[in-house]
């Protein structure tokens, strides 16, 4: 075996290591992995388990530390992946478990994806475990958000009241829901009471978010630039400078508005985009009617991406050539959402839509979406990491993702699609631009609210300053969501600080680096041949995965 042969393995056994671990540690997680514990147990969210994970991923540090690989061997790449993930880790440890309050990743939904994620054929006394840990789960983090009070770190009220409507509807609509799904035959007692027992402690939880939680839930939204600073690194994988990001995210915004409005004049000249928009609304040519019809229609439009670009632009495995389309539960935030394949890939990668009670859906906005979620946006991506196991270790393609390496490159798939003439349709095209400026604008809300930063000149607001009020009211004029979709976006702005930038920061990366290698390659540059060297290496931070393909073009 060869030097480098041997440090791979070297790396790799300590890198699965890692990831045996820290899954014990996190039941939650070891599920979205497909990794189902047979007693339904589900993470501790307590103080106790936070310190418990804290020092599991120190100790792997250390470990990590001590190694001394080629930085562009397989072992050096999987060592920096390592050590940039868990130190971020680390730092979020540092306080931030203990105000993990959001409308969209906090440990409530952590368990209801624990629930939703459970294979259909998973014994019933597993489900029946799961249900029941529900209320140890749930009291647990209960326990973590006392002590982030006590240390002055409470979370904002708004994402308190906010969660807290969210869990009153997972416990009256949607456990009575997953409960008859796991028992499609005669009734179980066991598992009935377990489901209630689940719902009780949702339900409680939600009445102690408004009633105790609130009282002592941070006034202001905004968390400030040293703590923005944490949390957008570690989304991110990389440090960001803040002001010129906000800066650019303006530029950016007014230039992708008007591309918008270029085409929004090929569908109607001289009208407003608003007006487009409403007219496109209202046009039979571009809407789909009911839920069955949603679901098949983008089905189809991933089934036929797939067939396309698989050995054009892409050379797309054969196991991860499905992707399943479902409705996102009730309670979800409003946006779609993607969630990847179980690492064996018996559960296949699945797109998901919140319909929120609705029948009526706009095709014209769909499309760029469902490319940035399935292929060959998120599913492609995942897909390519979940198979590649001899050139990933297990961590890479576990642990290794950060948000604005794949929303990154979600995005990205979305232009690269419009360049390919997938969206030749105006109203195609103009539906992708209005989803580019939401984009553009999370860039300068999400920074400008937790900075409690003023508008950039040459805004017909100049000068105000950015909070929530002025973030939905941009949404729904410039970004044209509708009211309730801008204030879950909003939302969810407030509570997760640093993601929502990672779309387009991350995009900027992609596009940026492919551009330096058709500069450097000139008639050479094949197209397939960069994607399938950036997606072959997997996930990583964008700090790693600039020099990786810097170093590799240069």
């Amino acid at each position: 075996m060869s030097q480098e042969a041997e440090q791979r393995a070297q790396a790799f056994r300590l890198a699965d290591a890692a990831v045996e671990r820290l899954i014990d540690l996190d039941p939650c997680t070891a599920t979205e992995l497909g990794v189902i514990d047979p007693q339904g147990r589900l993470t501790d969210f307590s103080p106790a388990g936070i310190e418990q994970r804290r020092v599991a991923v120190e100790e792997i540090l250390k470990l990590v530390a001590q190694t001394n690989y080629p930085a562009e061997d397989a072992a050096g790449i999987t060592m920096a992946v390592m050590s940039e993930r868990l130190g971020n880790l680390v730092d979020m440890a540092a306080g931030d478990y203990f105000n993990d309050l959001n409308v969209l990743a906090s440990p409530p939904h952590a368990v209801r994806m624990a629930l939703e994620l459970l294979p259909p054929k998973t014994e019933v006394a597993t489900v029946i475990g799961r249900l029941n840990a529900v209320p140890e789960a749930l009291a647990g983090w209960r326990e973590a958000l006392e002590l982030g009070v006590a240390h002055g770190i409470p979370a904002a009220q708004r994402q308190a009241l906010a969660v807290a409507d969210q869990l009153q509807t997972f416990s009256s609509d949607w456990i009575p829901q997953f409960v008859s799904t796991r028992m499609p035959g005669e009734a179980d007692p066991a598992l009935e009471a377990a489901g209630d027992r689940a719902a009780t402690a949702f339900a409680d939880t939600a009445t102690w978010l408004r009633d105790v939680y609130e009282q002592s839930a941070r006034r202001s939204d905004a968390v400030g630039e040293q703590a923005y600073a944490r949390k957008a690194r570690a989304w991110l994988g990389d440090d960001l400078d803040l002001d010129q990001t906000y800066r650019w995210g303006w530029a950016e915004l007014a230039r992708v508005s008007a591309e918008l409005r270029e085409a929004a004049a090929e569908i109607l000249p001289g009208a407003p985009v608003l007006e487009v928009k409403e007219f496109l609304d209202q046009n039979p040519d571009y809407q789909l009617h009911g839920v069955e019809a949603l679901t098949e229609y983008l089905s189809d439009l991933t089934v036929s991406a797939t067939d396309d670009l698989d050995g054009t632009v892409f050379d797309i495995p054969a196991a991860v050539r499905r992707c399943d389309v479902k409705i996102a539960p009730h309670g979800a935030a409003a946006a779609p959402y993607y969630v990847p394949p179980s690492e064996d890939l018996s559960r296949p990668g699945s797109t998901w839509y919140p319909t929120r009670g609705k029948t009526e859906f706009p095709r014209w906005w769909l499309v760029g979406v469902w490319y940035h979620e399935g292929v060959p946006g998120h599913h492609l991506q995942f897909g390519m990491a979940a198979v590649n196991t001899d050139a990933l270790s297990r961590f890479q393609r576990t642990f290794g993702w950060t948000a604005g390496h794949a929303e990154g490159w979600a995005l990205y798939a979305e232009r690269l699609m419009a360049e390919l003439g997938y969206l030749a349709d105006p109203a195609l095209r103009f539906g992708m631009l209005s989803a580019q400026v939401m984009r553009a604008a999370r860039v300068v809300l999400d920074i400008g609210m937790h900075l409690e930063l003023s508008v950039s000149e040459g805004h017909p607001r100049a000068g105000q300053i950015v909070d929530a009020a002025f973030a939905r009211r941009m949404l729904i004029e410039e970004a044209m969501l509708e009211p309730e979709f801008a204030a879950s976006e909003v939302d969810r702005y407030l509570g997760l600080p640093g993601q929502a930038i990672s779309y387009k920061v991350g995009e900027r990366d992609w596009l940026a680096l492919r551009a330096q290698a058709q500069e450097q390659q000139g008639s050479e540059f094949d197209l397939k041949a960069w994607h399938m060297f950036a997606l072959s290496h997997g996930p990583m931070g964008l700090g790693p995965f600039r020099c990786l393909m810097q170093r590799h073009y240069a």
